[in-house]
């Protein structure tokens, strides 16, 4: 499969790159929708990783109920290590992936993860970017830079922030903003709020803004709204 590093240590191994290469990717045409799932691995987020992993999951078995979507999963961890997976048709492959990621100590490499998504999406069409972090170290301007060039190729990127970092939430919203996407906020007290948001994005990456109408739920509705205050059409 072609699971490869984005910015990897030389060298490097492990049970959970063994796994990968086991896995296959998807041969499906780009006229599937395509989500792209970005995750901090850092140690910072170790107190809500099972939580999150748990949400994560959940939003990975909403996208296979639609039938037509893609999905990949970009992570970053350590000094260097970031990694993007092939693009996977079966969202049960993708929670067992995200099982066997752990966290480890390192800075952010949200410019990556942007770039990455800019590149895919330039090769064939990628509906949407969730990311989920509790940190940003790097230049805001670079991050609105890249943001922008994603949103000019019309895939939203839609962040939540674990924690009440204001910084964070200041690069996070401006991501979304010049993307087209929407941001929002994770916590353990908003669960079952996000679980339905990831749910929401997952129908919208596949399908867009008619299949948000259609599910008019609440989580779908917030969405609509926020796209459409950003003006997106899709």
């Amino acid at each position: 499969m072609s699971f490869g590093p984005v910015a990897a240590r030389e060298g490097q191994s492990s049970a959970l790159e063994a796994f990968l290469a086991e896995v296959r990717p998807s041969s499906h045409t780009n006229a599937r929708g395509r989500l792209i799932f970005g995750l901090d691995a850092t140690a910072s987020r170790r107190p809500t990783w099972d939580l999150a992993a748990s949400l994560q999951s959940q939003m990975f078995k909403e996208a296979g109920k639609t039938g037509n979507l893609d999905l990949q999963l970009v992570f970053f961890r350590g000094d260097s290590e970031c990694k993007a997976t092939g693009w996977l048709s079966d969202p049960g492959k993708l929670a067992q992936i995200m099982s066997r990621i752990d966290v480890r100590a390192g800075v952010t490499q949200i410019a990556k993860i942007l770039a990455h998504v800019e590149k895919e999406t330039k090769l064939h069409h990628v509906g949407a970017m969730v990311f989920i972090g509790d940190a940003m170290e790097e230049s805001a301007d670079i991050l609105v830079a890249r943001a922008r060039e994603i949103g000019r190729a019309k895939t939203p990127c839609f962040l939540f922030q674990e924690g009440s970092d204001p910084m964070v939430e200041s690069a996070f919203r401006d991501i979304a903003r010049h993307s087209g996407g929407a941001y929002g906020r994770f916590d353990s007290g908003a669960a079952k709020q996000l679980s339905e948001l990831l749910k929401a994005v997952a129908a919208f990456a596949a399908g867009g803004m008619t299949a948000l109408e259609k599910r008019g739920d609440t989580a779908s509705t917030l969405l609509l709204g926020q796209l459409r205050q950003e003006g997106t059409t899709r």
